[in-house]
């Protein structure tokens, strides 16, 4: 029995290496921690790489957690140097994380390492050891977390993870997905694999350790097999999710607008379709995936305010806003330096608060405390500008509009106040706070979102420079 589980392990790993290494080529890296599960790994990898001609690297993470760390890194060291194998490791200092936990810091520590360790050696397949009852306890865990079909859908044979690995060349692959614990047990009994215990896995204070120990047992007692049914399960899970994405980008590219989206468009679609492209939308943005509740409160604020309203709802990763019936995702910004309250305005001496500056003929000026950069563009022939004699000779100041103020863009045309012209040019109101003007003799020279005064173009045949004004 042994010896048909044994072949059979190796046959699977086969097979799923034969799927993805080709197009990877050499060298392959093994994510070693020394247990049973990574101890069979690398037995079936350096079979499999020495049968193929490739290079195989072994990679391990010292994590320091535990007092026998020391020990399982010589572990390792020695079982590679037994076979032949390069090995290296790699020391990790968590950062700890009152929200987190030690184990999902240790999980970010270790496979960041791994990613560099690989990009270091030229590795673009990584192996892991992941096994299928690793595959059902993930599946559980996922369920008791009320997750939707991509947290149901398990783990990937294969996937790349560049947030998680830093390196966006690598793909990470699981090739031993399909086998249970008990076949790793039996291979790793069978060929006298020597391995390390790491006494983590035994308590039950974290949540999978809890699974493993304490609710596993019971299940397998009750429904003998029942790993593999969640295996399966996973997969239709999969098949599902990649339904739900297909549908979602086209969703997405039908309701687009440059960066933000057409509400009117979002409208037409059911509930549960504007869910799906919504969440679709923050992942492309590399945004945190948003509650089923908080999804359905921010969508109702959206589809249900009045036309005219200002709406902000607020992500743990940015601001979700509503302007001319189209929604925008835009960063969380700090409050910046040069900015006062509208009501002091009519406090005596703020009147005249800003930050006065001369120019010089630089090409660009950095103003942080009004989070950007002023430029300082070189006019073309015939095009308009300022004088730049006149310019350099003034004392400019900059600083952010405090109402009433207003800017004639053409001689041709009337005098209008900045709101006007705002609106004119589509500039968001969150985006209008954060824009400042540049005055001279307290004459508006520039307005930024809008342009020059045309008060202050020279028709004079000299140097002219415009300016540009970039956030940051």
């Amino acid at each position: 029995m042994k010896k048909q589980q044994t072949a059979s392990v190796a046959d699977i790993f086969a097979r799923a290496l034969g799927a993805c290494a080709p197009q990877l080529g050499s060298p392959v890296g093994i994510a070693l921690s020394g247990g049973l599960d990574s101890s069979a790994l690398l037995h079936l990898a350096h079979a499999w790489a020495q049968e193929q001609g490739v290079t195989l690297h072994a990679f391990h993470v010292h994590h320091g957690l535990s007092q026998n760390a020391d020990a399982w890194l010589a572990h390792c060291a020695q079982s590679c140097a037994g076979m032949g194998i390069a090995f290296e490791a790699r020391r990790v200092t968590l950062e700890k994380n009152a929200k987190t936990g030690t184990e999902e810091a240790a999980r970010k520590s270790r496979y960041a390492a791994l990613g560099a360790l690989c990009a270091a050696h030229g590795v673009r397949l990584l192996l892991t050891a992941h096994h299928q009852d690793d595959q059902a306890e993930t599946v559980l865990l996922q369920l008791l977390r009320g997750s939707g079909t991509a947290g149901l859908s398990g783990m990937d044979g294969a996937n790349s993870a560049p947030e998680l690995l830093g390196n966006p060349d690598l793909v990470m692959a699981r090739p031993l997905l399909p086998v249970s614990r008990k076949q790793l047990e039996a291979y790793v009994a069978n060929y006298a694999i020597a391995h390390i215990h790491d006494e983590s896995n035994d308590d039950a204070r974290f949540a999978r350790n809890a699974l493993r120990h304490q609710v596993m047992p019971v299940l397998a007692q009750a429904f003998p097999g029942f790993q593999e049914r969640f295996a399966r399960s996973a997969q239709h899970a999969q098949s599902a999710q990649r339904l739900l994405m297909e549908l979602a980008t086209q969703d997405l590219a039908a309701c687009l607008d440059g960066d933000c989206i057409e509400l009117a468009a979002l409208r037409e679609l059911s509930i549960d379709r504007c869910y799906n492209l919504l969440r679709h939308w923050f992942g492309t943005r590399g945004l945190r995936m948003p509650s089923t509740a908080w999804l359905a409160e921010m969508l109702a604020q959206l589809l249900e305010a009045r036309p005219d309203a200002q709406l902000l709802v607020t992500h743990p990763d940015c601001h979700v806003r509503r302007h001319r019936d189209r929604l925008y995702l835009t960063p969380k910004l700090d409050e910046l330096a040069g900015m006062r309250d509208k009501s002091d305005a009519n406090i005596p001496g703020l009147e005249k608060a800003g930050q006065q500056f001369h120019w010089q003929g630089e090409a660009s000026l950095a103003f942080p405390a009004y989070g950007g950069m002023l430029h300082f563009d070189a006019v073309e022939e015939g095009g308009q500008g300022i004088d730049i004699a006149w310019l350099q000779a003034q004392t400019l100041t900059i600083d952010f509009r405090q109402g009433g103020e207003r800017l004639k863009l053409a001689l041709n045309r009337p005098t209008k106040s900045l709101k006007y012209h705002y609106q004119a040019f589509d500039v968001p109101a969150w985006e209008r706070e954060r824009l400042p003007l540049v005055c001279a003799a307290q004459q508006l020279l520039f307005a930024a979102g809008i342009g020059l005064d045309c008060h202050c173009l020279s028709l004079a045949e000299r140097p002219r420079i415009a300016l540009r004004w970039q956030s940051c």
